[in-house]
């Protein structure tokens, strides 16, 4: 059968692979096309754009680039017009990708499957209109989502398990169980630029005493876009004694699993740290703190910001958000979690409630499965 995929950033292009892969499993005479990245490219042929090229987040950079995005838009539509697949897969992505749905369900294509949900429960819960008209199956790596989308918005989903485990797993099974070494503090401050100005500072500020005290070492995972000489800067400017900070380029996994333990901002990393089994404190500087705390909960709809909560449906890992993330909150937090801290065991419990509830690994399998017996099944009704 003939699939086009739709990545439109980088742990997209990975979460895709990882399926295109599965899809050959089950479908020997896989052929694809697809929009993404090196990690699809490093699977079979048919990349028509990489997704570097429509790759902008943030309403300014959209706005500036609106042009380019747009004949990349309308691009796309032509080719899944001219390839005529058996379906096309969206992977996460939303702004993009809830378009070219649109634009495939008017057409009647093909059907449309979406791996990895928008995630309409923390903003734009409005996309859920789109979604049912134009979504023929929605696929979720989130346990929570299921209940979600059936008790509010009556839309039936299918959880697959988590990528993530199965990347971490797959870690594990290569270089075997993490074995911390005691000294290394993890430094996982974001993947933007402004992002990263405003809460590495503030970890290192954090931190410093800690390092000396202690006799430890912070390492910090640096964002790929961004060059080595910004990291540099602020290190510099937080007076931080440049032996306790290393800088650690692609190699996230690997500083994971030597951390006793880490300072993390929202995300995937909040994900990929407690699966590593690292105790931590989620950080996320806002500016304008106080007015943000007013006015949360008109723009978040969840009471939690990280996946690490949000899946285990409790606060186990502390969260420092807006003007609560500052040098003294975060530094009372970090103690609190390293060896013999009066909170790093009962996080680490924690840790293991929440990696019963997202269940064993085989995301990208459990999906493909699915998707070439739904295609299947079609096919031979028609």
């Amino acid at each position: 059968m003939r699939y086009f995929l739709i990545a439109g950033e980088a742990s997209g292009d990975l979460h895709a692979a990882h399926l295109m892969k599965a899809l050959q499993a089950e479908d020997p005479e896989a052929e694809f096309q697809y929009y993404g990245g090196n990690n699809m490219q490093a699977v079979a042929p048919g990349c028509l754009r990489h997704y570097e090229d429509l790759a902008y987040m943030g309403f300014i950079p959209v706005l500036l680039h609106a042009r380019t995005i747009l004949r990349g838009m309308r691009q796309c539509k032509e080719q899944i017009r001219a390839y005529r697949p058996d379906v096309v897969i969206l992977v996460d992505y939303p702004g993009f990708n809830l378009s070219i749905a649109r634009f495939v369900h008017a057409e009647q294509i093909c059907p449309v499957f979406y791996y990895i949900s928008p995630k309409i429960w923390a903003w734009k819960e409005r996309r859920i209109k789109n979604i049912r008209r134009d979504v023929d199956r929605l696929y979720s790596i989130l346990p929570f989502e299921v209940d979600y989308f059936k008790r509010k918005h009556n839309y039936p989903i299918t959880y697959v398990g988590n990528p993530t485990m199965d990347e971490v797993d797959a870690f594990v099974r290569q270089h075997g169980q993490p074995a911390p070494n005691g000294r290394t503090l993890a430094l996982l401050p974001g993947s933007r630029r402004q992002e990263v100005a405003d809460n590495l500072s503030r970890m290192l500020l954090a931190v410093a005493p800690v390092l000396a005290e202690r006799d430890m070492q912070a390492e910090i995972a640096v964002a790929p876009a961004l060059p080595l000489n910004f990291y540099e800067r602020i290190i510099n400017a937080s007076g931080v004694e440049h032996s306790r900070v290393k800088l650690v380029e692609n190699q996230t996994y690997a500083l994971l699993s030597r951390s006793t333990a880490a300072l993390v901002t929202s995300g995937t990393a909040t994900l990929e740290t407690a699966l590593f089994r690292v105790p931590q404190v989620v950080c996320y500087y806002i500016t304008l703190g106080p007015l943000f705390r007013l006015l949360r909960r008109l723009f978040l709809k969840v009471p939690f910001i990280s996946l690490v909560n949000l899946v285990g449906g409790e606060e186990i890992v502390p969260e420092l958000v807006a003007d609560e993330m500052n040098v003294r909150n975060v530094r009372r937090q970090l103690e609190s979690i390293l060896p013999n801290g009066s909170c790093r065991e009962g996080q680490l419990q924690g840790y293991e409630r929440m990696t019963k509830i997202l269940g064993q690994p085989g995301a990208p399998e459990h999906a493909a499965q699915d998707m070439v017996k739904a295609l299947r099944e079609k096919r031979n009704t028609q």
